[in-house]
């Protein structure tokens, strides 16, 4: 039997040698040390041994056992080692090699002429004020010199949620609540970026959501020099030094009197081209001084201070400034539209 043992031992040790995989490894496990192993086989002969020789051959035995595990975990530490070698070396990066460009966004173009805006404005003085998008009647419509049952209210078709409240027409609804918080106080010299509704069917030059911005002066002695000087610094700033204004009489409710600001088209120079409809102009926003009643109602003395007030659409404004032909271009979300205006 110790013949034997040393046999299964040389063995083992042999073939643990030649393995190439863990999976002849485990095959040789299987066969020298399974239940059915030829170590078990061998011991099956102990009873027929003498009580002398049974302690000498299971001890032999042990060993042997004890060689051949310790074998098998060194080989399959070399193979492990081995297989992480072999799969480091396929899957290597090369670190030298570029590394993929990351996409960069930009703010949405709307966003980008939004600030311009406010930057010049700010840099004039004025502050950025914010109110609720779901407003009332009264500061949406009544505050702004249009009492209910007022035919003017006919001019503006609007999302209703109560009877006494709405998604607002406008951002005025701003100007009248920052009256009402200064008291009867001034200088106020704000103006009011934000999202309006207003029920139109969606068009090139529609949309039922869209932005705007107004502005807001009220002080002592202002004037209407004082809003034509402020209208042409702004036409310059976003079109260019260049651009000349011009002011022709209209009808606010809430400014009196009113006016609408053109300014000389960019593609003709003013001589008239299919852009500007062949009249040298296009109209670019609306202003007026502030009406007396609205002063009155937010609690200001109208034979002391005075104002003026503009509002303008920057989707407008973005529109004949880029070109663009179809308001629907800035809500579609489409990249390829977006991606035209990262460097501007």
């Amino acid at each position: 039997m110790k013949e034997r043992l040393q046999e299964i031992k040389e063995e083992a040790l042999k073939q643990i040698q030649s393995s190439d995989d863990e999976k002849q490894l485990q095959d040789v496990r299987v066969y020298f040390l399974g239940k059915k192993g030829q170590i078990t086989e061998v011991l099956k002969g102990m009873g027929k041994l003498s009580k002398e020789e049974r302690p000498v051959i299971g001890q032999l035995a042990n060993e042997v056992r004890d060689e051949i595990t310790e074998a098998l975990e060194s080989k399959k530490t070399k193979l492990e080692q081995a297989a992480m070698e072999r799969q480091l070396k396929e899957e290597s990066i090369d670190v030298t090699l570029p590394g993929r460009p990351a996409q960069v966004g930009g703010p949405h173009l709307l966003r980008k002429v939004i600030r311009n805006i406010e930057d010049l404005f700010t840099g004039m003085g004025y502050q950025v004020a914010e109110g609720p998008e779901v407003e009332t009647d009264f500061y949406n419509f009544e505050s702004l010199n249009l009492p209910k049952n007022h035919p003017a209210r006919d001019m503006q078709d609007s999302f209703f949620i109560t009877e006494e409240l709405l998604m607002r027409t406008q951002t005025s609804p701003v100007q009248a609540r920052t009256l009402r918080k200064h008291e009867g106080k001034g200088p106020v010299k704000i103006i009011c970026p934000g999202k309006v509704y207003r029920r139109d069917t969606d068009d090139a030059t529609h949309s039922h959501q869209f932005t705007q911005i107004e502005g807001l002066y009220v002080d002592e002695n202002v004037r209407m020099s004082d809003l034509k000087g402020t209208l042409n610094e702004f036409a310059k700033h976003l079109f260019g030094e260049e651009r000349a204004i011009r002011l022709r009489p209209s009808f606010f409710p809430f400014t009196e009197p009113s006016v609408e600001m053109d300014i000389s088209c960019k593609i003709c120079g003013g001589e008239g081209c299919s852009v500007c409809k062949g009249s040298g102009w296009i109209e670019i926003l609306g202003a007026g001084m502030v009406h007396p009643n609205v002063l009155e109602m937010a609690g200001f003395d109208s034979e002391k201070y005075s104002g003026f007030a503009f509002g303008m659409g920057p989707e407008r404004i973005a529109m004949l400034k880029y070109g663009i032909e179809d308001i629907r271009h800035f809500y579609t979300n489409d990249v390829r539209f977006l991606k035209q205006f990262h460097g501007v």
